[in-house]
């Protein structure tokens, strides 16, 4: 294999990301607080790092195969997140390269877990560092879901193939291209966030952060206590609804922007999505109603955020779930695997495949009635090709495999049976809190010793990157000639 346009993109990604760290030190600067040094460090060490790959790997000619682009996927996630932590161990939080790592891989990859204790009284480079690496994730999950994923018809993406990306040698110029389009949409939507935020009463410096890791379906805060550190039902409100503007295809968005709006309203992918979500809020509602004597509208307020939060792998919380009751724990950690719609900022299984599921089985279903029938699954009005409920079929059964690998060695490590079943559910799905007094809403992952936060860190990164992305390269065959 030849590495040099991998290394070559890396080094764009490595120079991105070390002008990115100008930002956070500007901040630290401006408040006279010294980690602006930490940060000016960490940009030049990252950026001398770019740049040496980049003249190290300049080619006439740029092409990528199927082979480079599994590679490059995995990597730009593991390299951006190793060189993040960087500013995270220096600065005077005082975080070990594991917790920094930890943290820096929970921000890239919008899962949204954190280790840090004390936010409230953090700089404010740390805060704006934490939410950029989000938005930055955001935008790079969507733009690998459009341009690359479909091509390597990872967990049925191929439905969303589009003509531009047939060719590999096509991948870079098509996710550039998409890149220019939806980066506008997702800069629009965030600083429409921020203004909505700061009319709903925050500070300018925590609007504009929230706003970042809230259309990013993040979920790092400012505080440690999340969104419930403001108590107001109006940035609730804000949250809810860019929260779900995050979790439908940006591509939908595309559309609506060249004059076709029918398809956001029209696709089958946000009906079902917006049915399972409005069934999830009044069905939590209820029962926070009749069976935790909560006021109707308290009961919908609760209902509305956490749900809206766990289901799009947000994160954000104005209440620790996990004390409503076995009924509603029990369903936050379902939704966790739910997730949103494909081409979005969201994680987990996402609905798409659930449609091509339930779909295929609903065919399997009429041919064991009816033998002799011919009876064909469907997605969004047309058929759904074999290969592609093959590929859906296999996703589902490694990310169960996946999950319980996950939970069994975070139960090896020591954790007790709920914080490692919900740690493995939230670290795959990128929902970031889970469920218990140490990992839930109310905790962090700072107390779990160093090897479950290296295992965690991988489960982000698998569940991120779709399974088959990462899993392709620990195969023998992947590294042969």
């Amino acid at each position: 294999m030849d590495y040099r346009p991998v290394f070559f993109v890396l080094g764009i990604l490595l120079s991105t990301l070390a002008f990115s760290m100008l930002v956070p030190m500007l901040a630290d600067l401006s408040v006279g607080h010294p980690d602006w040094q930490t940060f000016a460090i960490s940009a030049a060490f990252t950026l001398f790092v770019g740049v040496s790959l980049l003249l190290t790997n300049r080619m006439p000619e740029f092409t990528l195969s199927i082979r480079q682009a599994f590679l490059l996927t995995t990597l730009s996630w593991v390299v951006t997140a190793a060189f993040a932590a960087v500013p995270l161990m220096l600065a005077e939080m005082g975080l070990s390269y594991t917790d920094a790592f930890f943290e820096a891989m929970s921000g890239i990859t919008t899962t949204g877990a954190t280790v840090i204790v004390g936010l409230d009284s953090a700089p404010p480079g740390i805060l704006l560092w934490r939410a950029l690496l989000q938005w930055m994730g955001g935008i790079g999950i969507i733009v690998l879901a459009l341009s690359v994923l479909p091509m390597l018809q990872v967990g049925g993406m191929q439905l969303f193939r589009t003509e531009s990306s047939e060719k590999s040698d096509k991948v870079l110029p098509r996710a550039a291209q998409l890149a220019s389009w939806i980066g506008l949409i997702y800069l629009g939507f965030t600083a429409l966030c921020a203004v909505g935020y700061r009319l709903a009463g925050m500070g300018w410096f925590d609007a504009f952060a929230h706003a970042m890791t809230t259309i990013a379906t993040g979920g790092f805060s400012t505080a440690d206590a999340s969104v419930a550190f403001f108590d107001d039902p109006l940035i609730e409100l804000v949250g809810i609804v860019f929260m779900l503007a995050g979790a439908l295809p940006f591509v939908l968005y595309l559309r609506a922007l060249r004059g076709d709006p029918r398809p956001l309203l029209a696709d089958r992918q946000v009906q079902w999505f917006a049915a399972v979500v409005a069934a999830a809020i009044g069905i939590m509602a209820a029962h926070l109603w009749i069976e935790r004597d909560y006021e109707p509208l308290a009961a919908l307020r609760l209902a509305s955020f956490n749900v809206v939060s766990v289901i799009t792998g947000t994160g954000y919380a104005t209440s620790d779930f996990g004390t409503w009751g076995p009924f509603a724990a029990g369903l936050m950690f379902f939704l966790m695997f739910v997730g949103g719609c494909a081409g979005s900022t969201s994680c987990g299984i996402k609905i798409f495949r659930f449609q091509v599921l339930y779909a295929t089985a609903d065919a399997q279903m009429r041919r064991l009635i009816q033998p002799h029938g011919v009876f064909i699954a469907y997605y969004n009005g047309k058929p759904i090709p074999e290969a592609v409920s093959v590929s859906v079929m296999s996703f589902f059964f490694l990310y169960a495999l996946c999950f319980v690998a996950l939970s069994l060695s975070l139960q090896l490590l020591g954790l007790d049976y709920m914080t490692a079943m919900s740690g493995a559910a939230t670290a795959i799905s990128n929902v970031g809190p889970g469920l218990g007094p140490v990992i839930g809403p109310s905790g962090t992952f700072a107390p779990l010793p160093d090897a479950a936060k290296w295992v965690l860190s991988a489960g982000m990164l698998m569940g991120r990157l779709e399974l088959f992305t990462v899993l392709v390269l620990l195969t023998p065959a992947f590294w042969r000639q």
